[in-house]
């Protein structure tokens, strides 16, 4: 009984911190149910980072200038470092990153199935920067308003960087938009398959 009544008192005090929007810490005392739902939430998102550079880094040898490889390639950066400090957020709840992998490898742990889509032109590595890199952006930033501290420290990191990613894809679309007709067919073409 006595320790029923702790546990309901350290969900209250638990509770008025996150209402009082104080930042949970790993060293905290969390209930189980919010601990196993962000190691479920961080994972998904860093395996998301890990498998959604994929279909972009396949065209970094294939990119039409040396400019836009360049900027491929540092964004592939970006986004494996994304999952870096994702994978250590999740670390500070208990599950090792090995485990973690595991799960995505065994399908326990699911990831974004936007990135299952195929890049099949430059217009789509275009159209990815503009439109998924947006989306991202917007459930990011609701997600750096949370109550767990590492998870919305790597978060404002994250944010930051994928703004610059969003207008890197924004560029993009503008020069194939604004491009010979056979740029602007593809970038339709990719337009059309990724809204």
């Amino acid at each position: 009984m006595k320790d029923r009544m702790s546990l309901v008192g350290n969900e209250q005090k638990f509770q008025s911190r996150v209402d009082a929007e104080e930042k949970v810490e790993p060293k905290d005392w969390m209930p189980e149910k919010y601990r196993q739902n962000l190691i479920r939430q961080i994972s998904q998102h860093a395996h998301s980072e890990v498998i959604g550079e994929q279909p972009e880094g396949n065209w970094i040898s294939r990119a039409p200038t040396l400019e836009r490889k360049a900027i491929l390639m540092a964004k592939v950066q970006d986004e494996m470092e994304h999952a870096q400090l994702l994978y250590s957020a999740a670390e500070t709840l208990g599950k090792s990153r090995e485990a973690m992998i595991n799960d995505l490898i065994n399908g326990k742990s699911k990831y974004s199935n936007v990135f299952n889509y195929p890049a099949f032109t430059w217009a789509d590595v275009a159209v990815i920067g503009w439109l998924v890199d947006g989306a991202a952006i917007v459930n990011q930033v609701a997600n750096s308003k949370g109550s767990y501290g590492p998870y919305v420290r790597a978060l404002e990191r994250i944010c930051y960087e994928e703004s610059f990613h969003l207008k890197q894809g924004h560029d993009n679309v503008v020069f194939l938009a604004t491009g010979t007709e056979m740029q602007r067919t593809m970038l339709q073409e990719a337009l059309n398959r990724w809204w």
